[in-house]
């Protein structure tokens, strides 16, 4: 039985690692669109929304299958989340659906026209509030705030405090430095796609130049924000602290992590773009990693223990089972799915060359 639920809690976390690495990275390019600046904003704007469509809302089966997964294999655990931190997943939910509707209106506006501008503003200001919120959702849980509510309350004090939010602003900043780096090379090595359709080469290094100081600037801050966490898990997270600074895997876990941050920078400043985009991958996913390393045995601390809140035990394999014939379904799906779009965007970028541009969007 133990095995069992560390199995199936192990597929949760590596959904999210997932969902970080993919839908994060979605979130991160919306914060940028907000930020785009200088001469060459209107084509950085579109190749954000290059890079993230036509197949960014795929990208949410990975939340889902965290959902899915949380639920059917630990419902304690689903339903005491569910309850004391409802206000936060409601609002990040809102976000998630706003941003995908702003998306969507945007893309069928009339170009760069009056029309597109508020769903532009929407669109920045849910992907500049997700992040943080389900950062705010994973620090309470983190930090053992998420207990049994005894007063209405006690529904704000879970989730309100500085470690929750300091880990909602982490998220931001680290899926905004995934996003740049996604871009970064996207803009530069992707010739005829996006912003870059129909331009020079020495256009399309403009843009990732663009990117890749955005990528440079937001990988520094990471270091600080980093810091400043794990000084308020002093106060507000002990436990945590504890399992992530004073056990022998905590080092090593950091180590690898530090490997991959400074390859990721070096990387940026050596114009090594690919290189950059899976250092910071590897970075993220042992930034998530970690998180989960630290919270086990538990998956709701201070009380919920992935073992005691487990469903029974055939429930656990008949679930397992299906995930691993899913898998076989889901993986390939999405390695063609990427292709397909790949190609397309390929044949559409070729077809904004030969019209000068006029494609691009």
């Amino acid at each position: 039985m133990p095995a069992l639920a560390d199995t199936a809690g192990l597929a949760i976390f590596l959904s999210l690692i997932a969902y970080g690495l993919t839908g994060g990275a979605d979130l991160g390019g919306g914060a940028w669109e907000l930020l785009a600046s200088g001469p060459r904003a209107a084509p950085q704007r579109r190749q954000i929304a290059h890079s993230l469509g036509p197949i960014w809302e795929a990208n949410h089966i990975w939340l889902v299958l965290a959902v899915v997964l949380l639920f059917t294999a630990f419902p304690p655990a689903f339903a005491r989340i569910g309850t004391v931190l409802h206000l936060p997943l409601l609002l990040a939910l809102l976000g998630i659906v706003a941003r995908g509707a702003a998306f969507s209106f945007r893309a069928y506006g009339h170009p760069e026209g009056e029309s597109e501008r508020p769903w532009s503003r929407l669109f920045a200001a849910a992907s500049l509030l997700t992040p943080v919120l389900l950062g705010v959702v994973v620090g309470a849980i983190a930090a053992g705030q998420a207990r049994p509510p005894g007063a209405a309350a006690d529904f704000l004090a879970s989730w309100v405090g500085p470690f929750p939010f300091a880990v909602g602003l982490f998220a931001l900043v680290l899926f905004a430095f995934l996003a740049a780096v996604y871009l970064a090379h996207d803009a530069r090595y992707a010739p005829g796609e996006g912003a870059g359709a129909g331009l020079e080469d020495a256009g399309r290094a403009a843009l990732s130049e663009d990117f890749r100081r955005r990528a440079l600037g937001s990988g520094l801050l990471l270091a600080p924000l980093s810091g400043g966490v794990l000084a308020v898990a002093g106060w507000q997270a002990p436990r945590l602290l504890h399992e992530l600074t004073r056990t022998p895997w905590s080092w090593a876990l950091h180590g690898v992590t530090a490997v991959c941050a400074l390859t990721a920078l070096a990387a940026l400043i050596w114009r090594r773009l690919r290189l950059a985009r899976a250092a910071a991958a590897g970075q993220v996913a042992l930034i998530l990693g970690g998180w989960a390393l630290a919270q086990y045995p538990f998956l709701v601390p201070p009380d919920l223990t992935l073992a005691d809140t487990a469903a029974p035990a055939s429930t656990l394999r008949l679930l397992l089972g299906t995930l691993a014939a899913g898998a076989l379904l889901l993986l390939p799906a999405f390695f063609y799915l990427f292709r397909v779009f790949g190609r397309f965007r390929r044949f559409q970028g070729e077809r904004g060359g030969q019209d000068g541009g006029g494609a691009a969007r």
